[in-house]
């Protein structure tokens, strides 16, 4: 991952419904609305092929055939879905273990909240050790 340098605005309009979608799960997981997009954003990168030629035909590929065996499995157990439903069906997943993680580090006192500067910060770097 490329070193955090300066930070730059991007901005995109989205219905007024999805905004109030967005803030309340923001809300619930403790995060900025900037935070929880950057997140959700990465988050889908992950489960999209940037790049056919660096996957293999037979080898695994556990981003991309992942997300295509839930998606199949999500559509199978429905009619028909939305965008918007198969988005927040697939990145629930997501949420939840994203909590979880969070929940466990700060238990282990190796993240911490900061409602003060608006985030999470490591304490005591990578490893553990400051």
């Amino acid at each position: 991952m490329p070193e955090e340098t300066n930070r730059t605005v991007v901005k995109t309009y989205i219905p007024e419904y999805q905004k109030d979608e967005w803030r309340s799960h923001a809300d619930e997981l403790d995060m900025s609305q900037s935070e929880f997009v950057r997140t959700m954003v990465q988050a889908g990168r992950r489960g999209f092929e940037i790049n056919p030629a660096q996957t293999s035909e037979g080898g695994s590929n556990p981003r991309g055939d992942e997300l295509k065996t839930r998606l199949l499995e999500t559509l199978a157990s429905e009619e028909k879905m939305s965008w918007d439903e198969l988005v927040e069906r697939l990145a629930g997943n997501f949420e939840d273990r994203l909590e979880n993680a969070l929940n466990e580090l700060q238990s282990a006192n190796r993240v911490q909240y900061s409602g003060r500067h608006g985030g999470y910060t490591l304490v005591g770097g990578v490893d553990g050790r400051t």
